[in-house]
């Protein structure tokens, strides 16, 4: 009578099997099947003096056999119950095998599963299960698709990470083959690391596998990650040289120098040692590009994509970067078409959504940033202002974040909204593109994130757009990059691949930020009421030594001047690399300030009304801080470069309405800076226009310029049925 338990008459059935013993009193499997449906009817006693009533007979062999019988119907019936979300009756059965053979290591671990899924997990019940003493016993036989399920789980609970560690190392102990769990242990740590933002206990995880296999290359690339991430400096920039030492790969070693100078930038003391392997990435990538490398591996070709992200930050020579930037994004798809081979024109060729002029535009936004980011702060006024009769909005969300109040915002903002895990296929974000038929894609994080690549290369969508983000891709696959007429200089169309979209004013717009009362006070730091304080707030990445030397610079030429740093990742070693700088340049390291991160957007926006002067980053600009900046009205001098990197502060002071800071040579920045500090008329004259400006100025215009937006949109796709018609 075997039928799925779902569809069992239980009476029915304990009835049938009672009738089979008395036929065929000797058949074990009649006492074990009757027992379960007693057990499913809610008569425990009934069932276990049934099982202990059959199993009592025989001798020692044959209990043994008879036990494991037992013992698998019940666990095939254990995922069958949670398999139909029955977790509690799942879970009595579980906790009955564990009486009749406590050995069962998978029974425990699903027994751990079932425990979250009823809310009833805590240490003492953990601990009581004594997995990791079974995990010591020999032959083993773990199910490590059951672990990987039961660890993603864990890691949501802060309270049991040290005995969720004592499980990982037990089970990585006990391994027979420890390649198994590589994946498995990488993954854990990527939701760590991007929806719970818990990146030391992810290091620790990491840690448990690096122990028994010390040159895993992928799990030592997430390593390093997580040590940069936590301000563990030393161990990143040594675990990133480890992998460039154990490697002969040239693409490995092009993304292993990538993961060094990450690291070294973090650390903000080893600049020099930073423009060093900068010289060296764009060797490397050049002797990719020469040898025009076969590359077999799509994570390989993944991770060449991020590989450039660095150099905007280090220098400012788009007509050198670009064209590379290009040639290596044109490699990447060849290899990426290669692979895929005839699946990648399956995929181009299954639009079948109507191709009119007048019609729903249906525009995704794909994007790891739709959350509390720089991205998200500024993408959510275009969500806000949409014009929902006229274009639905698709959201593609990559690794969802826990907890996030802006995330929401998008999720609820949009016609559809979809999460996805990179730990999932990437076939099925883009069949999911594909079947929401998507007419213009938007990719809001450029090569921030390399996840994304695949879904572009393939090019799901009809037509395929970058904006915001790092700067356009180079990916042939994308169509257009916006711009406006400032952040890019009239001649770099020559070296982009994509069309340069430039919008008629901005290319950004905001309708102001949330602010909460502020925390930072001038006496907390030591700072006089008549003091100037200048201030810099931008990440590791962005304090380029020259550019530091100017600030400093300005400050020694202003009399009663401080410059108040905001440290990210490590404020020791942000202050090591000021106090250095200061001593060089003769100025007193007590006019230097540094304060820590602020626990929320809101506060830090409140907490940055306390600078007279900010003074912005070159070649990479500030984005969000800078509208911030304006937002509140404080003055701000910015150097323009070339890059679109190094004319976003330019392109949002002239969008605010004011011209007074904006530097075009390094003399001009010093000279700026030194006047702003020294005309406190000027700074009141400067904040009062900003101020003014919050009336009809096209920065803070979002609805007026999500309008352009769509336009811009809907002569896209006139292009493209043009396009197609031709």
């Amino acid at each position: 009578m075997q039928q799925n338990s779902q569809t069992i008459d239980y009476p029915q059935a304990i009835e049938y099997y009672e009738n089979a013993i008395e036929v065929e009193p000797d058949v074990k499997s009649h006492y074990w099947h009757l027992g379960l449906y007693l057990l499913l009817q809610g008569k425990e006693q009934e069932a276990q003096l049934t099982w202990l009533m059959a199993i009592t007979e025989g001798n020692e062999e044959e209990i043994r056999l008879w036990t494991t019988e037992l013992t698998q119907l019940l666990y095939q019936e254990i995922q069958q119950q949670a398999k139909l979300e029955n977790y509690k009756q799942a879970w009595i059965i579980s906790q009955h095998l564990r009486e009749i053979d406590f050995h069962h290591v998978n029974n425990l671990l699903f027994n751990l599963y079932l425990a979250t899924q009823l809310e009833i997990l805590d240490d003492e019940y953990f601990e009581e299960l004594s997995i990791t003493n079974v995990l010591q016993e020999p032959n083993i036989s773990l199910e490590p698709e059951l672990f990987s399920e039961v660890l993603y789980l864990l890691v949501e609970y802060p309270p049991l990470h040290r005995l969720t560690l004592e499980l990982a190392k037990s089970v990585l102990a006990s391994a027979s083959n420890l390649y198994d769990y590589n994946y498995i242990i990488a993954s854990a740590a990527i939701k760590l690391e991007s929806a719970l933002r818990n990146s030391e206990f992810a290091a620790q995880l990491l840690e448990t596998y690096i122990a028994i296999d010390p040159n895993d290359r992928e799990v030592l690339i997430r390593l390093a990650f997580c040590y940069q991430i936590t301000g563990q400096h030393v161990q990143g920039i040594n675990t990133a040289k480890k992998l460039l030492s154990i490697s002969t790969n040239l693409v490995d070693k092009v993304f292993y120098n990538h993961l060094l100078i990450r690291g070294l930038l973090i650390s903000a003391g080893a600049w020099e040692e930073a423009c060093l392997a900068i010289e060296q990435q764009k060797s490397l990538i050049s002797s990719v590009i020469q040898e025009s490398s076969r590359i077999l591996e799509d994570a390989r070709i993944m991770r060449l994509y991020t590989s450039m992200y660095f150099f905007p930050y280090i220098v400012d020579t788009p007509q050198v970067i670009r064209p590379m930037q290009n040639q290596l994004m044109n490699l990447c798809v060849k290899n990426f078409e290669l692979n895929l081979g005839e699946k990648i024109n399956q995929y181009r060729h299954q639009r079948t959504s109507s191709t009119t002029s007048k019609k729903v535009l249906k525009i995704g936004y794909l994007s790891h940033y739709l959350k509390q980011h720089s991205v998200g702060w500024i993408a959510r006024w275009l969500f806000k202002h949409h014009d929902a009769d006229n274009f639905k909005i698709y959201s593609y969300i990559i690794n969802p974040r826990l907890h996030d109040s802006l995330q929401e915002f998008f999720i609820e903002s949009s016609h559809q909204a979809h999460s996805i895990d990179t730990i999932e296929s990437v076939s099925q974000l883009t069949e999911q593109i594909l079947k929401d038929e998507i007419d213009i894609l938007v990719d809001l994080d450029s090569i921030t994130f390399d996840f994304i690549f695949e879904v572009l290369a393939v090019k799901p969508a009809p037509i395929q757009v970058t904006w915001l983000g790092w700067d356009a891709s180079g990916l042939p696959s994308i169509d257009y990059f916006i711009a406006d007429p400032y952040v890019l200089p009239e001649e770099s169309q020559s070296y982009y691949s994509e069309k340069i979209w430039r919008l008629p004013e901005t290319y950004v717009a905001v309708g102001g930020f949330e602010i909460q009362t502020p925390t930072l006070r001038r006496e907390q730091i030591d700072i006089p009421a008549d003091g100037i304080i200048y201030f810099v707030g931008q990440k590791d990445y962005k304090r380029h030594l020259e550019n530091t030397r100017l600030q400093l610079k300005i400050i020694k030429q202003v009399p009663n001047s401080y410059l108040l740093i905001k440290g990210y990742s490590d404020v020791e070693a942000c202050q090591r690399f000021y106090e250095k700088l200061a001593k060089e340049e003769g100025i007193d390291p007590k006019n230097l300030r540094f304060i820590s991160q602020d626990p929320t957007e809101l506060i830090h926006r409140a907490n940055l009304a306390i600078a007279d002067i900010v003074l912005d980053t070159y070649p990479y600009n500030g984005a969000t801080t800078t509208l911030e900046t304006l937002w509140l009205g404080i003055p701000l001098v910015t150097r323009v470069g070339q890059q679109f990197a190094a004319r976003n502060s330019y392109t949002m002071m002239i969008n605010a309405g004011i011209t007074e800071g904006i530097a075009w040579t390094d003399e001009e920045y010093v000279e700026w800076g030194v006047r702003l500090g020294k005309d406190e008329k000027l700074r009141q004259e400067i904040s009062w226009k900003l101020r003014q400006g919050r009336k009809n100025a096209p920065l803070w215009d979002a609805e007026k310029f999500t309008r352009e937006m769509e336009k811009a949109y809907q002569q896209m796709w006139l292009k493209y049925l043009e396009t197609k018609e031709g």
